[in-house]
């Protein structure tokens, strides 16, 4: 068995610390084996009945692509248009997604009945078969930062654009659609800290004793 020393642990903490949403990549492509070597460990997360229900579908060719970023932008500015003041102005000026530069667009969705894992653990919460892929995805996340690589998870997105873009089972329940690159900067600091949007509140906020 293992042993996690306390400096693997700093360490460990450290890679938590540095995990980062990015938005601003280079565009330079990662290395021939880098993809399927991160997309190896992520299956390796822990899944409700071991169904492993994440389907990582790579979005290669300009036209989804082009019809995820139309897909963005409309809903990105329904939202600025929801928004008054200060705080739409400070919405106008955030970066919110990687589409144009990340040489990698990884879209994530959840197969909502799989044979696999018969079913076991989630007659009660079938939920958690979508709790595992997020799983998978930190997984990845978590991966790919050791190796110098960011991902950002766009979220502005239509599910049912994402689906017809890629013409995916229509059971598949959308999770995520992540751009995966070199980030052309790194910090111990979320981009939205950094330009006003939130900070962080204490963890004793969240904290509930029965």
């Amino acid at each position: 068995m293992p042993s996690f020393d306390a400096e693997f642990r700093t360490k460990l903490q450290e890679l938590f610390t540095w995990r980062r949403d990015v938005r601003h990549f280079k565009t330079d492509p990662l290395p021939p084996d880098a993809l399927d070597r991160l997309l190896a460990i992520a299956d390796q997360a822990p899944s409700v009945g071991l169904s492993q229900p994440w389907r990582f579908v790579l979005v290669e060719k300009d036209a989804p692509r082009a019809a995820i970023r139309s897909s963005f932008e409309v809903h990105n500015k329904a939202a600025l248009d929801g928004l008054d003041g200060d705080r739409a102005e400070l919405y106008a000026t955030l970066k919110l997604a990687g589409l144009d530069q990340a040489p990698v667009h990884l879209a994530v969705f959840c197969d909502p009945d799989p044979d696999q894992g018969g079913g076991l653990g989630r007659q009660t919460m079938p939920e958690t078969l979508d709790f595992s892929a997020v799983g998978a995805i930190q997984t990845l996340w978590l991966a790919a930062r050791a190796e110098g690589i960011g991902l950002g998870w766009l979220s502005i997105l239509n599910p049912d654009d994402v689906s017809d873009a890629l013409d995916v089972p229509k059971d598949w329940r959308f999770i995520a659609y992540l751009c995966i690159g070199y980030p052309q900067q790194e910090t111990d600091t979320p981009e939205l800290e950094r330009a006003g949007w939130e900070h962080r509140s204490p963890l004793s906020q969240r904290i509930f004793r029965r």
